[in-house]
């Protein structure tokens, strides 16, 4: 006879009433979603075991589970950042059997790789994912797929397969339209060191892109040493004008060979330096007062420096040339000034 104690103390014991096949479907995509930034494909969740039902009774509204893409879904309630968006993207266009963690089939390039790599203000939406050719995808809001014939080499940023930094720059001046915004972005791109002068050169050639008048333009100021677009303005300015060549962002040592400073334009001969100072850039205490321990390092050197705005060089250059003109033909007794060398690069190392 079985008493209602021993009833109840049996009545833990009751695990094969569990939905048996369900655990090790979910520990599947669980396993995938930890992976991906809590990101799955309905293809890798059906090959997980988790039903057509449950998928969609989960991406419902209200549900615990959001479509983000066509075939992409957020395991999580909360909004998406934009590195799983980035990677949506990727997984949406990767080949479905394919790991898109890979890098074989899809891989994220222009903006959106460059953005990932903490290029400021650069357009990322919709994501630019390179696809093998002839394969053609259809594009969303989202993201804009691009076939290529030139499989690049690629690399791992932040979790998300993403070209290298010279092809995502190539791709995204490709694409841009604006001249100015093109030269901004080239210019980070190799200001951050993420990437060669003469490489990005080499890229944007074998794009076949150097045909186009701004992407020359812009690969022209990168080779010259120019490195930002406040310094391509005034190099627009000062190339209109009678006045020598500068070198742009030379590294000047004093005699003894110690490192000095690397103004933004200088003239070897005449001992004259030009800084462009951007509010952008010194609107801090600390960030003011290095700009004024620089230009006093200079002028302690008998460097004389003229300081502008990119508004001045921009609203009044006829102020900013008159000045330089002046301190140009000023013949005067100074020490000895510092050797200059052109501007070195340091490239960041790239994980493989």
């Amino acid at each position: 006879m079985i008493t209602a104690r021993q009833t109840k103390q049996q009545a833990p014991k009751r695990p094969t009433r569990r939905e048996p096949n369900r655990g090790p479907n979910r520990t599947a995509a669980h396993t995938t979603a930890r992976r991906q930034l809590n990101l799955a494909t309905r293809h890798q969740l059906a090959a997980s075991g988790i039903p057509e039902g449950t998928i969609t009774s989960r991406t419902r509204p209200g549900g615990p589970w959001q479509r983000l893409l066509p075939r992409v879904y957020l395991l999580q309630t909360g909004p998406p950042d934009h590195r799983q968006r980035a990677l949506a993207a990727v997984l949406y266009a990767a080949e479905p059997a394919a790991d898109p963690l890979s890098g074989e089939t899809a891989v994220l390039t222009g903006g959106a790789a460059l953005a990932l790599l903490g290029i400021r203000d650069v357009p990322h939406t919709p994501a630019d994912v390179l696809v093998r050719a002839p394969r053609r995808l259809t594009g969303t809001p989202e993201v804009r797929p691009l076939a290529t014939a030139r499989w690049p080499r690629t690399i791992t940023v932040s979790g998300i397969p993403s070209t290298r930094p010279v092809r995502a720059a190539a791709d995204f001046a490709a694409r841009a339209e604006d001249p100015d915004r093109i030269r901004s972005t080239l210019a980070h791109v190799v200001q951050a060191g993420w990437c060669h002068p003469q490489d990005l050169h080499a890229e944007l050639r074998a794009a076949r892109l150097l045909t186009r008048p701004a992407i020359r333009a812009a690969a022209a100021e990168l080779a010259a040493g120019v490195r930002s677009i406040a310094e391509a303005l005034a190099r627009d300015t000062l190339t209109a004008t009678d006045l020598p060549t500068p070198l742009w962002n030379a590294r000047l040592y004093t005699p003894d060979g110690a490192f000095l400073a690397s103004p933004d334009a200088y003239w070897p001969d005449e001992g004259v330096a030009l800084e462009i100072d951007s509010a952008e850039y010194h609107y801090t205490r600390d960030a003011w007062h290095s700009t004024l321990r620089r230009r006093l390092r200079l002028e302690s050197h008998g460097i004389l420096v003229v300081s502008a705005t990119p508004s001045m060089i921009r609203d009044t250059p006829e102020e900013v040339i008159k000045a330089l003109q002046t301190l140009l033909t000023l013949i005067t007794s100074r020490p000895t000034p510092p050797t200059a060398q052109a501007r070195g690069h340091q490239q960041l190392f790239l994980p493989l």
